[in-house]
């Protein structure tokens, strides 16, 4: 965007030594900050070639170590996924948007009598860090180092829903509807993992270290002696939010306020780091206000935080509650980061209020000394949005393309939909270090974001969570966010991260916004461009109206002059006007549906017509006035979707209300026996 003119900017520029609340008309207010605890103090690193090998205690240390993201790993790894993702998508010109992303394996073994459905087979060393499943399904039996019985064997849904000895909530367990497994499982030379049982939805994310890396396999004893740092980190993560983890911190409180049109800006001296700040905005209408208030943080010269503030802290627009380790938010308005942000010589943070209304913020920044060393990277966060962006044809949405040395840490992200269908049928692809196939291919948008089944309901954990989602259904604003912590992902080249934009909905057009987080070491770069104030609004969630296809006779229009069983309006996106006439409930072959057919004067008229196909539809044999129109059709189909529009030929029609029936004959073997119809419309187009 472009900045105000200088003498709309206070300049805040100070001696290094002087505090920010000074500068910011400071409450007065120091304090130390408290600890969480010693598990989140630091993150334990191992170089590569040490006695010392990397070990589950080791990697435990990665799952709250917030410091640990700002350098780059020692040893250096490799982080990958596999999926059951569609293994018909092969390239952005064959099947790139396949969407059956159910039951798909590397293959199936026959052990021991059983067959095992195997999902990852990797050579070592390694770990696995995460697991995820929309339905778990059978015993997941985990062989580690080439061994004949596996280390771990339980039933998928314990070891996913926290039922599972030793492994606890929220290290495991069921959000809205998605079963995630956060614990690292290290093996030194290969890993397979598997089920006994198939069709079911998957993710195993996982680290490969250089070969050579003292890995020590996990066993499950472990489970038991380490049970006392397993049960503090679940308690760590079970409550995310708090004060400073860093005991060396110093915060202090400020409060500004910003008129319309107004910058503030102001320099710190380093070397330090950023570890926590809370803030809370009061003035205007609030939505609007935590969108149109830019924060842009420069770190040693290199512009690496641009973002409305709302959005930044994780959820938008506007305020709603969660609680994840990174980021949250309270009800009451309270905004928290405890990401880590190092710099070397000079940290210069900037707020500019874009909006109509003055605001007043409220705040407390905690910095720590840092030793900057040559693994350092700088902190980044990039906010992008695109308006009225149409559901076909499908894309790929990027959220973040960079260039250089680093490690992606998470993504916020939210959309506007217009209707109550569902908007994430996407799979994210990640790209690494020059690869022409993505190594993480997901299964679904909501998959990625750990929950499943495009379910509405709110959920909040330490690494992930649905903060908003107004509904019905998926109609409104939905606001969600995933931080890759102990699954972060290492780049040395470059790094891109896309998001499938595949709406249920083929003629809506939606909102999205995306905060993209990650840590890079100066040569970086990145697309971004800084938004215009036009971009930084809150645009007014409006319903959707269904189009009608022109020419139509809506089905849930006609009137209906005889049926037996039901026959009454349903809503259905795909449809002309966004409903059909459904008719259902205690039919049989033989039975019949008539309907009153307006012509607009007496002639001869082409008739055609849109119907549904569904795996409980039957088969139907139609007609005009009592004349037959064409052969019995079969609407069966393993799923709900359109036929395509259906010529019955001419017909000679009276002026007025002619007739349209449909008769049961039957139904394909493969339907379910209940022989329902579904009528989208009809249309009329008069025969010279």
């Amino acid at each position: 965007m472009n900045a105000p003119d200088r003498n709309s900017r206070r300049e805040m520029d100070a001696d290094p030594t002087r505090s920010l609340g000074t500068c910011c008309r400071s409450l007065g207010r120091w304090r130390w900050a408290g600890a969480l605890g010693g598990l989140a103090a630091c993150l334990m690193t191992v170089a590569a070639g040490n006695a010392a090998p990397v070990t589950t205690a080791v990697l435990l240390d990665d799952m709250t170590g917030l410091a640990g993201m700002a350098e780059f790993p020692d040893p250096p790894y490799t982080c990958k996924q596999f999926s059951s993702y569609d293994r018909a998508s092969k390239s952005p010109a064959e099947n790139w948007f396949a969407n059956n992303d159910c039951g798909n394996y590397l293959r199936i073994e026959d052990r021991s009598g059983r067959k095992e459905y195997v999902m990852m087979d990797a050579a070592g060393p390694g770990a696995v860090v995460r697991i995820w499943s929309a339905n778990p399904a059978g015993t997941l039996r985990i062989y580690l180092d080439g061994a004949d019985a596996p280390a771990l064997e339980t039933p998928m849904s314990d070891l996913l829903g926290g039922k599972f000895a030793g492994l606890p909530r929220p290290l495991s367990g069921e959000y809205s509807k998605g079963w995630n497994l956060y614990f690292p499982i290290p093996y030194a030379k290969h890993c397979k993992i598997t089920s006994d049982a198939g069709n079911f939805y998957y993710h195993l994310n996982y680290r490969t270290y250089p070969a050579g890396t003292a890995v020590e396999s996990f066993k499950l004893g472990q489970l038991k002696t380490l049970a006392g740092r397993i049960d503090q980190l679940a308690a760590a993560l079970a409550k995310p939010q708090g004060d400073d983890p860093h005991a060396d911190a110093q915060s202090q409180a400020w409060e500004l306020q910003l008129q319309p049109g107004e910058a503030v800006r102001r320099r710190i001296g380093g070397p330090k780091a950023i570890t926590h700040v809370m803030m809370s905005l009061t003035g205007g209408e609030r939505e609007a206000a935590l969108r149109g208030v830019l924060l842009k943080v420069t770190f040693d010269g290199n512009l690496a935080v641009v973002a409305p503030l709302g959005d930044f802290f994780g959820s938008a627009p506007g305020i709603n509650a969660f609680a994840t380790l990174p980021l949250g938010m309270t009800a009451e308005g309270q905004m928290r980061s405890d990401w880590f942000m190092p710099f070397r010589e000079s940290a210069e943070i900037e707020l500019i209020n874009t909006g109509k209304d003055a605001v007043l913020l409220n705040g407390e920044v905690s910095l720590a000394d840092y030793q900057w060393k040559s693994t350092s990277m700088y902190f980044h966060a990039k906010w992008r949005a695109q308006f009225d962006v149409p559901s076909r044809p499908m894309q790929d949405w990027n959220y973040l393309t960079a260039t250089g040395k680093g490690v992606f840490a998470g993504a916020s992200f939210a959309i506007d939909n217009p209707v109550k269908g569902w908007w994430g049928e996407g799979d994210e692809k990640i790209y690494v270090d020059g690869e022409t196939f993505p190594s993480h291919f997901g299964t679904g948008t909501e998959d990625y974001y750990g929950y499943a089944w495009c379910w509405p309901g709110l959920f909040t954990h330490a690494y992930h969570s649905q903060s908003r989602c107004d509904g019905p259904g998926n109609y409104g604003r939905t606001s969600v966010n995933r931080f890759h912590i102990i699954d972060r992902i290492p780049f040395t080249r470059d790094f891109k991260f896309d998001m499938e934009l595949w709406h249920s909905d083929s003629l809506c057009k939606v909102n999205m916004a995306v905060v993209a987080y990650w840590y890079a070491q100066a040569a970086a770069s990145d697309g971004f461009a800084v938004p215009t104030a036009s971009e930084l609004v809150v645009r007014p969630m409006n319903a959707f109206v269904r189009p009608h296809v022109a020419g139509a006779i809506e089905g849930e229009s006609l009137k209906i002059l005889h049926v037996t069983g039901t026959a009454d309006a349903q809503d259905w996106d795909g449809a002309s006007g966004g409903r059909h006439l459904w008719w259902h409930a205690g039919m049989k072959p033989g039975d019949s549906l008539t309907l009153a057919l307006p012509a607009p004067k007496a002639g001869k008229y082409q008739l055609r017509g849109r119907f549904l196909y569904a795996p409980d539809y039957g088969i139907h044999q139609f007609a005009v006035n009592g004349h037959k129109a064409g052969e019995p059709i079969d609407f069966y189909r393993d799923k709900v979707e359109p036929a395509a529009e259906i010529d019955f030929g001419v017909f000679e029609l009276v002026a007025g209300d002619n007739t349209f029936s449909a008769t049961i004959t039957g139904a394909n073997a493969k339907a379910i026996k209940t022989y329902m119809l579904g009528l989208d419309y009809l249309r009329l187009v008069p025969v010279p």
